[in-house]
């Protein structure tokens, strides 16, 4: 009889299984509406989110977007004044630079190119910075600390005259810009990557992970990665609006695009001498830069509060 009472409580366990496995997947939309939560406080954060997916979208769409080819000219329209200006036309809403190209249009596909480096530089350097991170954390040792030297070394420089030397031994490019923001942010991962690894080897599932035997490939990216992600996801978004700052000083320095690239740093090195007499050349693409890095910035400050458990109100 108590054979058949156990065999009995067993199936009668059975058809819950299915409703376990379905009820783990609903707590995931829980999960994303408590960060939503903490994330919506912050009012800056949630504006700044916006004007980042409206950054997005304008970068997706400008080909759509733009009035005009970013590239064609004018030559009857040279420095031409924006539309609510005396003298200005609704065909050049932003007016026309020197030598009689859209303005507006310029902007538009220039946030396609801002977007573009600061995915590429966040990918290397997240990536790559992580990676290293975790064999520094999980090495330790001599290993550790040549690691984490090299990356003092490279924190030393600041972090822009660095760029520039990088960018003058490469030569003057777009490419060779992303490379060499790139690799002075990569240390910025390593460092936090470390961190937060020797602060979640001691804890108690990575000890139980490592009693059944995982492999310490295993360990480094399945067990303690997924835990040490928050930082760095906070690291990223601060580290796009870096990147697109830096690109623009090495445009501007001109060892980032080079002309006839509307890029924002480019626009405006090549409006500097125009500064007195035509303003919009100079001061649109300067909003453009200023807009989304702070819009950038303050998405950043949410995803910090949001995410690190340690701002949670209680």
């Amino acid at each position: 009889m108590a054979i058949d009472k156990s065999a009995g409580a067993a199936l009668n366990e059975a058809p819950e299984l299915p409703g376990a496995a379905g009820g783990d997947i609903l707590a995931r939309p829980g999960r994303f509406k408590e960060f939503w939560s903490y994330f919506s406080e912050n009012r800056g954060a949630v504006v700044g989110l916006v004007v980042f997916i409206t950054f997005i979208l304008i970068a997706i769409f400008a080909d759509l977007i733009a009035p005009h080819s970013p590239t064609q000219q004018y030559r009857d329209a040279l420095l031409h004044p924006p539309a609510w200006q005396e003298g200005g036309t609704v065909e050049f809403f932003l007016g026309t630079d020197a030598i009689g190209r859209d303005l507006l249009s310029r902007l538009i596909h220039g946030a396609r190119y801002s977007f573009f480096v600061g995915v590429i530089v966040v990918v290397i350097a997240a990536g790559s910075g992580v990676i290293i991170g975790l064999i520094a954390g999980f090495a330790r040792g001599w290993v550790d600390t040549l690691i984490m030297r090299l990356m003092d070394i490279l924190l030393a420089f600041p972090s822009l005259l660095l760029a520039l030397v990088m960018v003058a031994i490469l030569g003057p490019s777009l490419t060779n810009a992303m490379i060499a923001i790139a690799i002075v942010l990569q240390p910025h991962y390593v460092r936090l990557t470390r961190a937060a690894v020797l602060q979640e080897l001691p804890k108690d599932y990575v000890t139980s992970a490592r009693v059944v035997g995982a492999s310490r490939m295993r360990l480094m990216f399945v067990t303690v990665l997924p835990n040490c992600l928050a930082p760095i996801i906070v690291q990223a978004a601060l580290s796009f609006s870096t990147a697109i700052l830096d690109a623009a000083a090495l445009g501007f320095l001109g060892l980032g695009a080079q002309p006839p690239t509307p890029e924002w740093g480019t626009m405006l090195a090549d409006s500097r001498e125009f500064v007195l007499r035509a303003w919009w050349v100079v001061t649109f693409p300067g909003l453009a830069i200023l807009i989304n890095v702070v819009a950038i910035n303050l998405m950043g400050d949410g995803l910090r509060d949001a995410l690190d458990p340690k701002l949670k109100r209680s």
